[in-house]
């Protein structure tokens, strides 16, 4: 009698998997929290580094497996040739792979204190919410994007600043954070304009499917913009004229390549991701820069 050996997916495949390109958005939302807290790195960069490691390969490489392993049926309309749908990551491993990684993180998050283990858990949490039934926040662009801008924005930079400071996070901080979060609601739309047949034939309510394409392409531009007016206007308010002037700078800069995307928002929704959100990003870290300095 012979047996058919189990089969495990390649570690290429799995690689694929948490999709790596994906880590750098929290990544970087937790360097800027690093750099917001004014703590100096000297004897702390063991913790720096974990935070590191515990943003990206870890917490949402760990959302991007469990996204992959309940949108499998999704997938195999609008991109059969990802990881599960085209069989190299074979039977459930997406799912025990979604499952230990969280764990994992879990793990890492307590060795480096209750607050980042209490952002981990709420981060995992809405990881999961956002793709598993019965909620599946991701139904529903209004909630799905705005679980995933808290999860690669707000949470990461608490997460970083809390790391260095061992304690709650100065109160402007925590503003900043949840401000880039907010702007990031509108990139996360963006991401949905590659998608729209299969979400519309699947149920999946993304707002380039609720409001229309053109109508979404507004919305997105503007929750991108509007936090980022916010935060220009509370650095002015700290006494950072200098950094307030750069994160208006750069979104001005943004605004000027939204008119290009707005003439055509399925076709540049990619080109925009690559140009305007690089600057949405260095805004970020002129705000973390700013409060690292100090102010009123």
């Amino acid at each position: 009698m012979t047996t058919t050996p189990l089969a495990v997916p390649a570690p290429r495949a799995l690689l694929e998997l948490l999709k790596p390109i994906t880590w750098f958005a929290p990544m970087w939302a937790f360097a800027c929290g690093v750099v917001s807290s004014g703590v100096g790195l000297q004897g702390r960069w063991p913790l720096a580094l974990a935070g590191i490691l515990l943003a990206g390969p870890l917490v949402c490489a760990t959302s991007q497996a469990v996204n992959d392993w309940f949108d499998r049926h999704v997938d195999a309309i609008n991109e059969p040739q990802r990881p599960i749908p085209s069989g190299r990551i074979p039977g459930r491993w997406g799912l025990y792979v979604a499952a230990g990684w969280t764990l994992v993180s879990l793990a890492v998050a307590a060795l480096l204190g209750p607050w980042i283990l209490g952002a981990a858990l709420v981060g995992l949490v809405l990881a999961w919410i956002y793709s598993a039934p019965p909620l599946r926040l991701k139904r529903n662009g209004w909630w799905g994007n705005t679980a995933v801008g808290l999860c690669y924005e707000g949470l990461p930079w608490f997460t970083g600043a809390a790391v260095m400071a061992a304690a709650l996070p100065d109160a402007r901080v925590i503003l900043l954070a949840l401000l880039y979060s907010l702007g990031a609601h509108g990139i996360m739309t963006l991401n949905d304009f590659k998608s729209v047949e299969g979400d519309r034939r699947m149920g999946i309510r993304s707002l380039p499917v609720q409001l229309g394409t053109a109508s979404a392409a507004r919305l997105a531009c503007l929750v991108m913009g509007l936090p980022q007016a916010a935060v220009a206007a509370a650095l002015l308010a700290w006494g950072r004229p200098w950094h307030a002037g750069l994160v208006a700078l750069l979104l001005a800069g943004q605004g000027l390549l939204m008119r290009r995307f707005l003439a055509d928002p399925r076709g540049r929704a990619a080109w925009y991701n690559g140009t305007g959100t690089l600057l949405y990003v260095l805004g970020m870290l002129a705000a973390a820069v700013a409060l690292r300095g100090g102010g009123a």
